[in-house]
Order: C-alpha cells, then sequence, then structure tokens
C-alpha cells in the first residue's frame, strides 16, 4: 500500500518490521489454498495489533509488514500481543524493531535506520522479537541482552536485545567475520549483488574472481556479496587485503593471521566451512598456484577474490565488474555530493557527468567530493576538457584512462602544500595514525582534513582512534608522484625509522599489562612488515634484526608466530655475525620454535643465544635464555632439567632484581613441584607468587597463579575456592585479551562441571575452547591431553547426540558468550 505522508509520524520514529519465518517451505507444506488462509488471518492479527497500538502501515509486500510507531513503548507492544497471538497458528513472524530519526519524503522514509531494523527483523527466528539499543533504552519491559551483532549491511556492530527470555538458535547475523565497516553505504548493483551472492553460495563456484581496473568497485560489490552470503559459512567469513603485501609467498601466511590459524592455513580449513576474500590481487598473482592447492586440501572452503587480471588456475569462475549504470551512478552521485553539502540539488549535468567517468564508481565520488566548489554543469565542464586531452593516449582499458584523468585533475586542483602531504601519505602501506602521519609526512590538521574532504584520503575509527588510508588506486598514483619528486627514499628511510623506533619502545612493555601495546602494534602490523623489509633491502641487515628481536613477543602473544619464525629464520640465516642484536632475535627465534613444537631448533636457538649473552656480558639475557631452555625442556616432559634451569635462572633474575621474571621462574618451579610428586610445595610456590604478583599489580602472573590454584583447590574437595579462582583468572585473561589464558581457563572450567555433572554446560565451553585453541595454534600440551580425560567423562555421562547437539551449540557461541556462560556456572 502507498504511505500516507500526513499520518506518518516524523523526528523520533520507531520502525517495526515483520515477516513470516520459512513462508516458501510453509506453502509448500499447506498448499496454495490453506496457506492463503493462513496469511489472511496472520496479517489480520498483524493489523490488529499495530492499530490497537497507534501504529502505521508503511509498506506491505506478502507476508512482510514494514510499520512505523511515534514510541518505542507502543512498537514493542504491538509486537508482543501480535507475538502472543500467532504462537498457537501455523505462522510465526520474526520481528525487529529500531528506532532512529528518518528523513520523510514524497516517497516514504528514507535513511539507515529503515535499513537497520529491517536487517535486524532479518537475523531472528520465527516467534522472536528483537529490538536495538536505541529502542531498548526508551523501553522497561524485561529483554534478553543477546551482545553485539554485526549486520549484512556491513554496518557497526549492533547490540540486540530480544523481548522476553525463550530461548531460541543464535541470530543468523555475520558471525565470525573481520568484514570491515565502510565508511558510506552501498548503493546500486542490486542486479549484480543478487548475481554474486548467488554465485558465492553455490559449492560448485570454489573459485570467484572480481575482475576490471581499478576504481570500478569490485572491493565494495565483493564485501557486500560476502555478507549477504553468510549464512552459507559456519565457520566465518574472512577479509584478506593484500595491497599492503608484495611478497606472494605471504598472501596464504596472511590469511592464516586474519582466520587465527597458526599451524598452517591448510590444517586449520581441513575441516571448516568458510569464505576467503583475498582483496587486491593483482600485484601477488604468482600466489595463484598457493590459494588453488589450498582449495584441493580444504573441499569446505570458498574463495572470493578481486583482481584486475584473472589468477588463470584451474576452476576459477571470472565475472567482470561493469560501470555503473546511468541511474545508480546519479544516486551515488546525489548521496556523496549531499555528504559534501547537505542542501546539494541533483541537474540534468548530473547524469551526463556520470557518463563523462564512464561510470567508475572512484571517479563519480572524486568528482563529487568537489561539489563544494564546482557545481555539477562547471564539474562537467572542467572534467570533459582534461578527458578530451587523453583521447588521443594509448592505455591498455580506457576506463583506466578515465580514472586516471580523473585523480590528475584532483591533482591538480590541489594546493602545494596538499599535494606534498598526499603524495607522502603514499609510504604507509596499509593506514596510519595521526601521530605518524605527523612524524613521518610532516601532516598537519588542516591540510590532511582537506584531503579527507576531497576523498583523496580516507578515515576508519578503530579502538585506539582515527586510522587514515588510501584505496590502493589513489597510494598507487601517490607514490608515483613521490618518486617524481625525488622524495622517496627519504620518506621510506623516515617511516622505517619510526616504526623500528616503535618496536624498541614497545619490548620492554609487552612483559606486565601488555594489552595496550599489543593493540598499538596490531594496528602498525602492516607498516611494521614494510618497515623490515625496507631496511633489509636497504642491506642494513644488523638493524633488521634489532627489530625483529624486538618484535618476538608481539608475534609470540598475538598469534603471528608464522611470520615471526619465517622473518626471524631468514635475517639470522642471512647474517651470522656474533652480534648483541643476533642474540635477542636468537631468542625470539627459540620462543617461536616452541609455538611450532619445533622443540630441537628451539633448544639450539636458545643455546646459541645463550651463548653469545654470556660473550657479551648480558646477565640479563643470560638469565632468560637459560628459562627458555627451562620452558623447552617442560615440553618434553623432562621435569628435572626443567627444575635445574628454572632454579639457575631465578637465582639470576633475584640478582638482576627483576621481579617480574623472578616470578614466572618460581612459578616455573612450582609446575615442576607438582609433576615430581610435590602438591604441598607446588602450592605453596603458587601462592607465594600470587602474594607477590599482586602487591607489584602483575595481574598476567596472577593469573598464571589463579588458574594453577584452582586446580589444587578443586582435587582437594574446595570446589567453591575453586571456582572463585579460576573466575578471577578468566577476568583478568578476558580483560588483558590473552587467548592462551582464555583456553586454559575455559578447558579448566569444562573439566570442573563435568565432574559436578552439568555435563551440556561442560561439553559447549570445552567445544569453544577447542575453537579458539585451534584458532591460535594450540596451547601447552597439556591442556589438550586434559580435553581428552573430560571429553571421556561427558561420553560417560551424554548419548552421542545429546553430546553433538551440545558441542555444536558451543562451536556456535561467540568468545564472549563462552566466558559468560563460564562465570555465571
Amino acid at each position: 500500500m502507498e504511505p500516507e505522508m500526513r499520518r506518518l509520524p516524523t523526528g523520533t520514529v520507531t520502525f517495526l518490521f515483520t515477516d513470516i519465518e520459512g513462508s516458501t517451505k510453509l506453502l509448500n507444506e499447506l498448499g496454495a489454498e490453506a496457506y492463503g488462509a493462513a496469511l489472511a488471518a496472520h496479517r489480520l492479527i498483524i493489523r490488529t495489533a499495530i492499530e490497537a497500538h497507534g501504529g502505521d502501515e508503511v509498506d506491505t509486500q506478502g507476508d512482510a509488514f514494514f510499520i512505523a510507531f511515534p514510541t518505542a513503548p507502543s512498537a514493542v507492544a504491538a509486537a508482543a500481543e501480535a507475538r502472543d497471538h500467532l504462537a498457537p497458528g501455523s505462522t510465526r513472524a520474526r520481528m525487529g524493531i529500531h528506532t532512529g530519526t528518518p528523513v520523510l519524503t514524497d516517497e516514504g522514509y528514507v535513511g539507515v535506520d529503515v535499513h537497520r531494523a529491517a536487517r535486524i527483523a532479518a537475523c531472528g527466528h520465527g516467534g522472536q522479537v528483537l529490538v536495538s539499543s536505541a529502542t531498548a533504552e526508551l523501553v522497561e519491559v524485561e529483554l534478553t541482552d543477546l551482545g553485539e551483532h554485526r549486520l549484512k549491511d556491513l554496518s557497526g556492530p549492533e547490540r540486540i536485545y530480544q523481548l522476553g527470555a525463550e530461548e531460541f538458535p543464535a541470530l543468523t547475523s555475520l558471525y565470525r567475520t573481520n568484514l570491515p565497516v565502510p565508511s558510506t553505504p552501498f548503493l546500486g548493483r542490486e542486479t549484480e549483488l543478487v548475481e554474486l551472492a548467488g554465485l558465492v553460495s553455490r559449492g560448485d563456484v570454489r573459485l570467484l574472481t572480481l575482475t576490471g581496473p581499478g576504481g570500478t568497485g569490485k572491493t565494495r560489490l565483493a564485501l557486500q556479496a560476502a555478507a549477504q552470503a553468510s549464512d552459507s559459512f559456519p565457520d566465518g567469513i574472512w577479509w584478506v587485503p593484500l595491497a599492503p603485501l608484495r611478497d606472494p609467498t605471504l598472501v596464504l601466511e596472511t590469511a592464516a593471521d586474519v582466520v587465527g590459524a597458526k599451524n598452517g592455513l591448510a590444517e586449520y580449513c581441513a575441516s571448516k566451512r568458510l569464505l576467503l576474500l583475498f582483496d587486491n590481487f593483482e600485484h601477488v598473482v604468482d600466489a595463484a598456484r598457493d590459494v588453488a592447492g589450498l582449495l584441493a586440501a580444504c573441499p569446505g572452503v570458498q574463495i572470493l577474490v578481486t583482481s584486475r587480471k584473472r589468477l588463470r588456475v584451474q576452476g576459477e569462475q571470472t565475472y567482470p565488474v561493469q560501470p555503473l549504470d546511468a541511474s545508480d551512478g546519479t544516486a551515488l552521485f546525489d548521496a556523496r555530493a549531499r555528504a559534501v553539502d547537505p542542501s546539494f540539488k541533483a541537474s540534468n549535468a548530473v547524469r551526463d557527468l556520470c557518463q563523462r567517468l564512464d561510470g567508475l564508481p572512484l571517479a563519480i565520488e572524486l568528482a563529487a567530493a568537489r561539489t563544494a566548489l564546482f557545481s555539477p554543469e562547471q564539474l562537467l565542464e572542467r572534467i570533459a576538457q582534461r578527458l578530451d586531452l587523453l583521447r588521443g593516449e594509448r592505455d591498455a582499458d580506457p576506463r583506466q584512462r578515465t580514472l586516471r584523468a580523473t585523480i590528475d585533475w584532483s591533482h591538480d586542483l590541489l594546493t602545494e602544500g596538499e599535494q606534498a602531504l598526499f603524495r607522502r601519505l603514499s609510504v604507509f602501506p596499509g593506514s596510519c595514525s595521526y601521530d605518524s602521519a605527523e612524524a613521518v609526512a610532516r601532516a598537519d590538521p588542516d591540510t590532511l582534513q582537506s584531503l579527507l574532504d576531497q576523498s583523496l584520503v580516507r578515515k576508519r575509527e578503530s579502538g585506539r582512534g582515527s586510522r587514515y588510508w588510501m584505496l590502493e588506486t589513489i597510494r598507487e598514483y601517490a607514490r608515483e608522484r613521490l618518486e617524481d619528486a625525488g622524495e622517496a627514499e627519504a620518506l621510506l628511510r623516515g617511516h622505517a625509522h619510526e616504526f623500528l623506533t616503535l618496536a624498541e619502545t614497545a619490548y620492554p612493555h609487552l612483559r606486565v599489562k601488555p594489552k595496550e601495546w599489543l593493540d598499538r602494534l596490531e594496528a602498525e602490523d602492516d607498516n611494521l612488515r614494510a618497515a623490515i623489509e625496507w631496511i633489509e633491502a636497504a642491506g642494513e641487515s644488523q638493524v633488521a634484526l634489532e627489530m625483529a628481536g624486538a618484535l618476538y613477543r608481539y608475534w609470540s602473544i598475538r598469534g603471528h608466530v608464522a611470520e615471526g619464525w619465517r622473518v626471524l629464520d631468514r635475517l639470522l640465516r642471512a647474517d651470522e655475525r656474533p652480534t648483541a642484536a643476533r642474540a635477542r632475535a636468537l631468542v625470539g627465534s627459540a620462543v617461536m620454535a616452541t609455538h611450532t613444537a619445533d622443540l630441537a631448533a628451539g633448544r639450539s636457538r636458545a643455546e646459541e643465544a645463550l651463548t653469545l649473552h654470556r660473550k657479551f656480558g648480558d646477565a640479563w639475557g643470560v638469565a632468560y635464555s637459560v628459562f627458555m631452555l627451562g620452558y623447552i625442556a617442560t615440553e618434553e616432559r623432562d621435569w628435572a632439567t626443567a627444575e635445574t634451569y628454572f632454579e639457575d635462572s631465578l637465582r639470576a633474575f633475584r640478582e638482576l632484581d627483576d621481579e617480574h621474571y623472578s616470578l614466572l621462574a618460581t612459578d616455573g618451579l612450582a609446575w615442576m613441584a607438582l609433576q615430581l610428586g610435590d602438591p604441598e610445595r607446588s602450592r605453596i610456590l603458587h601462592e607465594d607468587v600470587l602474594g607477590r604478583a599482586r602487591a607489584q599489580s602483575d595481574e598476567v602472573v596472577a593469573a598464571v597463579q589463579l588458574f594453577q590454584l584452582a586446580t589444587l583447590a578443586f582435587e582437594d574437595g574446595r570446589v567453591r575456592d575453586a571456582h572463585g579462582m579460576l573466575k578471577e583468572a578468566l577476568h583478568i585473561n578476558r580483560d588483558h585479551d590473552i587467548p592462551a589464558g582464555i583456553v586454559e581457563d575455559l578447558c579448566i572450567f569444562a573439566s570442573f562441571l563435568a565432574v559436578e555433572g552439568k555435563a551440556e554446560m561442560a561439553a559447549r565451553l570445552l567445544s569453544r575452547a577447542e575453537v579458539l585453541r585451534d584458532e591460535i595454534g594450540g596451547v601447552s600440551s597439556w591442556v589438550g591431553e586434559m580435553n581428552e580425560r573430560t571429553l571421556v567423562a561427558l561420553r560417560g555421562q551424554l548419548d552421542r547426540v545429546s553430546l553433538a547437539v551440545a558441542w555444536e551449540q558451543g562451536r556456535a557461541l561467540t568468545i564472549e558468550e563462552a566466558i559468560a556462560h563460564a562465570l555465571d556456572s
């Protein structure tokens, strides 16, 4: 039905979307006549509830309703009434409610709030009423917090609540994904989106490549299609940005880091159903064979690629991305122009301008960004002149010529200072903070803001503040300008120095309360990699070793083990001079080796590090090398040898007045006491370490002791004490984002619950812990042994089907949900 403008509420409006779950299946089951009668009854119930609570029916299509309410309580009340009256019948509606401030036009409501309400409804189940956080703040009814969820419009996370406490399956929101949040809404390309989502969802299309020149919108279309197809991939959809890379061998390693596969991507993906989106593949196309090998080894994996050229491997399905049609191009220009100037009025010149720009989304966006200065008619005249100048030039693709001309034109309109900053920012391969832009590229707020306003630089928010970046097509252009200006060498050296300094500054801070520095390094991962590569290529091998040696703790804790091992191993083999830089890098390499279970290599590297540290009189390096040899001995189950190493390192750390590593060495001795048959000494030592760690505010070490003491308490029958200590440990590991600690805590929780007869909850927690354990590449081998014992206990309490159901429910939990269940237990 057509909306009645005089009746629809304005200002703050609450939207309710409803539709019938499984309507097609229901039609087939009931037959057309019976389904028609059921649908009529369904509509009557919905409309009666709408009318009773003052709602306005904006639109109805088939079994779906779009309703507007002047207040949030009235919308929630109407939804509750409709849900309750529908419950006895054959039609069950899923409903979504969201409150916002939409714009009311002659054609109805427009704005992101409309889409958000529809997306919230779409991720629910029949009989379930979902409520956005904006609506939840305005009502006083019983709501169940379902946590934060990504919706398929790729917007930022939305905290979703459920009306009532009934249990439903997990929401069909984006699950296990790192798809980025675009800065602008997706517009147009509806036909392409349907086609691509269908191809991605088909199991027989394993490798789908979106091709086209830069600026055609391949990435945005691929992201949207991946999000639309998310229901087909229960193990996640993962975006792997390749633009910052130059080495094809890093492609699968980068993908492994993205999905959390620390023991090899193929091994991790072998039994999973997931989608990998490799973005900007053209410059690392030599990795195509590796991608084909991954597909052959992992039958549940599908790959979506964006590239300026085909991969040319067996099984590849290409999808050429065409320019925007006239209506979509005009809509994109209007939307971007209104973002610059809300009073912008479209004219016939916009359509002509988009045609002259060959329907290229990037070119259209760059032109629209200039509407603050030029009218569409003026833009058309100026850009047409630029394009005409280039008509005679040869180019592989006419659209590429159009895009380059548009970027040229945008660049030429910049002031000298803006041009300088534009080209200097190209040294950042991924993104950068303002501080880095200021230090390396001499950015200032006004000039950077001007580049943002003109769409040449983009901004996204992160947990550590704003990050600035360029589309790869634009960055390539800016890099050419940097080379032409003769500034590349100096800027790249400055960039490398900036991130070498960051690595060295962070290194000592990664011992106690490391999260802040780990997060900071994680945000700069692309810059750190580029800095090491440049330093190495410049022949400064010792400096490269220094930087890699400063990063090993970061690589280890955050799970970048494969890359850390590869970089350290390559640099150590390239320069074997016996230096202090080599000594620290050797220790780091030993740490990486223990993560990969290459204990022989770890021992060899730690022993060589010990020799060098002794040679240079580095007492701390000696102590830490001995400590690492003790850790390696524990993994080899050589308890007596490990105890000797821990005793020696403890004496050395005490002499150095290093309380943190004194605590860790004592923890090692406590663990050895238990393995050597003296649990009472183990308990005393752990309690001593816990007290000293708390006195030093060393929460990370405290968490390890709480975990160990909880285990001892449970074995002594002090169940309440054990649960209390384990919950405290889990709180610490969650707050500091220590995945290995979270895994150990959840596994122990599962073990406790299994002994207490709470088998289903134990199975869910153990299942989720095993997923996380796989994602981070495993933890100490004793955890796996403990989990096997827990599984034996669970198989004695649950039948095969019940255990399988609980196990799958656990896999579907987010890690936050699993932690919450453990803490509530």
